[in-house]
């Protein structure tokens, strides 16, 4: 990663671009929360940016006189970066991964249109092939904002 401080936007070469990520993960818009990828080691870890804008649809109800990203889609954002641990096993079977759980996730301070989230998960452990943990967390500005445990699923 190229920065020259916690403070600095990330400007590294993305690992995966949007239409790499786009044809590994199923999720698009409003949901596709992940910009582009810094780091990725399939079955063992991610790093990627999610870049907060205020013409994001959540922010015409949450809140209109003081915009705050929800919870829930940070976390969302964590978890989609965490299925791109999974995505490439070779010995994984294909299918649609989803959440079985989340523990202990905190939030630290509020995200804000404007902020770069920085998002690192790494897998945990893979049982049966079915079911998985990633610990995850998101930065803004070198600042933790929200970690936790995430389990996903494999549905057929």
């Amino acid at each position: 990663m190229t920065s020259s401080s916690a403070n600095d936007v990330v400007t590294s070469q993305p690992v995966l671009n949007a239409e790499q990520i786009m044809g590994l993960l199923p999720h698009r818009y409003p949901f596709a929360l992940v910009d582009r990828v810094l780091e990725h080691v399939p079955g063992e870890k991610a790093v990627a940016i999610k870049n907060v804008t205020l013409n994001e649809p959540q922010f015409q109800g949450h809140f209109p006189a003081r915009p705050l990203m929800p919870g829930v889609l940070i976390v969302e954002a964590m978890a989609q970066v965490g299925g791109l641990i999974v995505t490439q096993m070779p010995d994984l079977p294909k299918g649609l991964f989803v959440f079985a759980g989340i523990d202990g996730v905190r939030f630290r301070r509020p995200v804000v249109p404007g902020d770069q989230l920085c998002i690192s998960c790494e897998l945990l452990s893979l049982k049966r092939k079915r079911f998985g943990k990633v610990k995850a967390e998101a930065t803004v500005d070198g600042q933790l904002v929200c970690s936790g445990e995430l389990m996903f699923s494999l549905v057929d």
